[in-house]
């Protein structure tokens, strides 16, 4: 029987129409698994030949925190407004757009805290671009302007406690103390997560937990998918 993550990969490859560029999004909260996913379908698409996929973390449009700090939004870093949205819906114009050349985008370095331009580049040959990020779905200000950008959007949904048990070990592995760690686990990042879960419904698919692959890469047990 073939597994949900494999459907997913027959939906992904779905989406590139005519040899035309296609973009897909994955939306989440913090912790929800989306990089998980991301790199799993991109790994998996790319095995059997030449690259044809890219992927593009949103997370490189963060503000740098000499930016956040002359703003005074430091203390909530990750929140909506501590992003270059339109910087970020005006990349994925240019990788719908420019297909003739090397689109160079940003990334984020989990050490440091801080985007990192130009470390990722997306070739012509790349026929999908797979992007994820907290607001893909969001309608407000200048994200509105990202998901008609985005062929679809795919919403991984993760049991909370998971969530917040592995944000606490994200943020323990890159240098936090455990109880500052779980301070701002429940303080911003919680906020953030439950603005992104009214987004949820705008989704053209939700993708369970036990769809998402294991650390090693092999997808577990099936469950049925929601949508």
């Amino acid at each position: 029987m073939q597994s949900i993550f494999e459907d997913l990969l027959v939906r992904a490859r779905g989406l590139v129409r005519d040899g035309e560029r296609a973009i897909l999004g994955i939306a989440g909260g913090p912790g929800a698994g989306k990089t998980t996913l991301a790199e799993s379908l991109t790994r998996a698409l790319n095995a059997d030949g030449p690259p044809w996929v890219a992927h593009v973390p949103m997370d490189g449009f963060h503000l740098a925190d000499a930016e956040l700090e002359r703003l005074g939004r430091r203390d909530r870093k990750g929140a909506p407004d501590t992003f270059d949205a339109g910087g970020y819906a005006a990349l994925l114009r240019r990788l719908r757009e420019e297909t003739d050349d090397v689109v160079y985008t940003p990334g984020f370095e989990r050490v440091l805290e801080q985007p990192i331009a130009g470390v990722i580049p997306v070739p012509p040959t790349a026929r999908l671009v797979v992007t994820e990020g907290n607001y893909l779905l969001l309608r407000e200000g200048s994200w509105a302007r990202v998901r008609p950008l985005l062929d679809e959007v795919w919403y991984c949904e993760v049991d909370e406690a998971e969530r917040v048990r592995r944000l606490v070990a994200r943020h323990e592995e890159f240098g936090k103390p455990h109880a500052d760690a779980l301070a701002w686990v429940l303080g911003p990042d919680q906020r953030n997560a439950d603005l992104i879960a009214t987004t949820r419904d705008a989704a053209d698919l939700v993708v369970p937990r036990t769809a998402l692959p294991s650390p090693q890469g092999t997808p577990p047990v099936p469950s049925p998918a929601s949508g």
